[in-house]
């Protein structure tokens, strides 16, 4: 019989054991993306990896290659992971990502050649890739409404705090011997994913899940628990299991597959679903390649640019990245009062001026110590640290949590875990690209690398302010509404949204059922109030 200690836990104490569990399993991914960055630049590493000589690194282009090697994995495991999940359910398909996570990090741990490595991340990658698809929606299955914001502020709090340790644990071991220096880092990743491994045989099954597998009274009483330790006939469960099966029969329309999604959501009329991944994979991509890999993962060889000896550029690596921590819990103090949009529209004017002034401050202090003037150059080389901190706090405050929420919160319930799967290829492909170039770019271009992901706000900026509907503060119902216009321009779709909310007397749930009867093709209700009815059900 399957271990159910939960149902002895109370269910507040439950769901918050639940989002803490995915916050540790999204340390690993956190500690990835941090650790490579000062990793490869250890005499050890280099020699290992036949990068360089003398602890110089000279083959830059195999070096990002090397890093972006992960992503690769992450990129076939994020859509893996989402079927697997779907077929031996959520528990079981998160056990088989980190499985793939632990082998990898021991391999990487004792690789013996850069082919050996290779073959490590792409496996590591993968259990990244299997994680991200499973989790994420995991706990958003478990959770009400009303708490999936906290629940993803948590999770990315957790997501920063890898990175911070990363950058600590290489600072610890900077003065160790040279084949300790880089193995151990990579060695430690596993110890997040063994806690995961031991939590998940005691967490409760996704009860969307199991009412999909014919195991309804185990979902109900789960729900039961999850709720505040409910009765079963409760109004609340009993509505809850009826919006679950409303769910898990429409997962089954043939719009909802997701070879119909890829090829541009075939069948899905007016409610363009093809468009919305476009838009989840996208805003992840714009996020990479707006400079936050090149500020957290290669912050080490930033300072150093910036004129700071190794051991300050290590502990400083480490401060700005620590930082992050309050930024991104500040986040769920402005995402829903401003809104998805607006926040991604400052975080890209504040990172664009950071970015902008971090490489004029980078190029004036080379320029200075060229010049022989060392105090000048140390105190602009000051400054262009300070902006690294600047940019890194609105990007945590204002960028990280929008990106990730806003791939969820574009699809219907049914299919949110497929959707979601856009937004972890966009990801995985847009950290690849990034850190395969970043260092090329800091070692060709130098200062000039920030001027680039600079000029990269200015053009993210007007694509989001476009293209990007606000989807803060509205029902599921409503956001269907608002992908509705053939045009890609918010301004287009939010008239076509007022339009079909005039025909429908200002009523949401009715403007809602209209455009399902609409994109299936049959007869509208009979009835406003069975309209109302039919979209309830079918949006809760």
């Amino acid at each position: 019989m399957a271990i159910q200690v939960w149902r002895h836990v109370p269910g507040k104490l439950l769901l918050f054991l639940m989002n803490v569990v995915a916050a540790t399993a999204l340390i690993f991914e956190g500690y990835n993306q941090g650790v490579l960055g000062t990793v490869s630049s250890t005499p050890g590493f280099i020699k290992m990896a036949n990068i360089g000589a003398d602890g110089v690194v000279t083959n830059s282009t195999k070096q990002g290659g090397l890093a972006a090697a992960y992503y690769f994995g992450g990129i076939c495991g994020c859509f893996s992971g989402g079927w697997v999940g779907d077929e031996i359910g959520r528990k079981r398909g998160v056990l088989c990502g980190t499985v793939f996570g632990v082998l990898g990090a021991a391999l990487m741990a004792g690789s013996v050649n850069s082919d050996m490595f290779i073959v490590a991340r792409v496996i590591a990658g993968l259990g990244i890739g299997f994680i991200n698809a499973i989790v994420p929606p995991w706990v958003s299955e478990l959770s009400q409404a009303h708490d999936r914001g906290s629940s993803f502020s948590l999770v990315f709090v957790a997501n920063y705090l890898g990175v911070v340790i990363a950058y600590w644990i290489n600072f610890g071991v900077r003065s160790t011997n040279d084949e300790f220096r880089w193995r151990f880092p990579l060695g430690w990743m596993i110890i997040p994913l063994l806690i995961v491994d031991m939590c998940i045989p005691f967490l409760p099954e996704s009860p969307r899940w199991l009412i999909a597998n014919g195991k309804r009274e185990q979902a109900i009483a789960i729900l039961c628990k999850l709720r505040g330790d409910l009765a079963a006939n409760d109004p609340l469960i009993v509505r809850e299991v009826e919006q679950l099966d409303a769910i898990v029969e429409s997962t089954h329309h043939k719009r909802n597959d997701l070879i119909n999604i890829f090829l541009a959501g075939r069948y899905s009329g007016n409610l363009h679903l093809g468009r919305r991944a476009v838009m989840g994979f996208l805003l992840q991509w714009i996020q990479q390649w707006t400079g936050i890999l090149a500020i957290a993962g290669w912050s080490t060889t930033l300072f150093h640019l910036a004129g700071f000896s190794s051991y300050k550029s290590l502990w400083l690596a480490g401060l700005v990245n620590t930082f992050g921590i309050p930024g991104t819990a500040a986040a769920s103090l402005v995402i829903d009062r401003i809104g998805r949009i607006k926040s991604l529209l400052v975080s890209f004017v504040t990172q664009g001026i950071a970015l902008f002034l971090v490489a004029a401050f980078i190029k004036t202090s080379e320029d200075a110590a060229h010049a022989g003037n060392q105090p000048q150059s140390e105190r602009l080389g000051t400054a262009a640290a300070s902006f690294v901190f600047v940019y890194l706090w609105f990007f945590t405050m204002f960028n990280i949590v929008p990106s990730w929420i806003y791939g969820t919160e574009i699809w219907p319930q049914e299919i949110r875990a497929k959707g979601y799967s856009f937004t972890i290829f966009g990801w995985a492909a847009g950290c690849g690209m990034t850190q395969f170039v970043i260092p090329i770019m800091l070692n060709r271009l130098g200062w000039g690398t920030f001027v680039f992901f600079g000029a990269m706000n200015v053009v993210a900026l007007p694509i989001v302010y476009l293209f990007y509907p606000e989807v803060a503060q509205r029902s599921l119902e409503e956001i269907d509404l608002l992908f509705t216009s053939e045009s890609l321009l918010v301004s287009k779709n939010m008239v076509e949204y007022y339009r079909r909310m005039d025909e429908a007397g200002g009523n949401v749930a009715v403007a809602a059922r209209r455009l399902l009867v609409e994109v299936d093709g049959g007869s509208p209700p009979a009835s406003v109030g069975e309209q109302e009815k039919g979209a309830a059900v079918r949006h809760a």
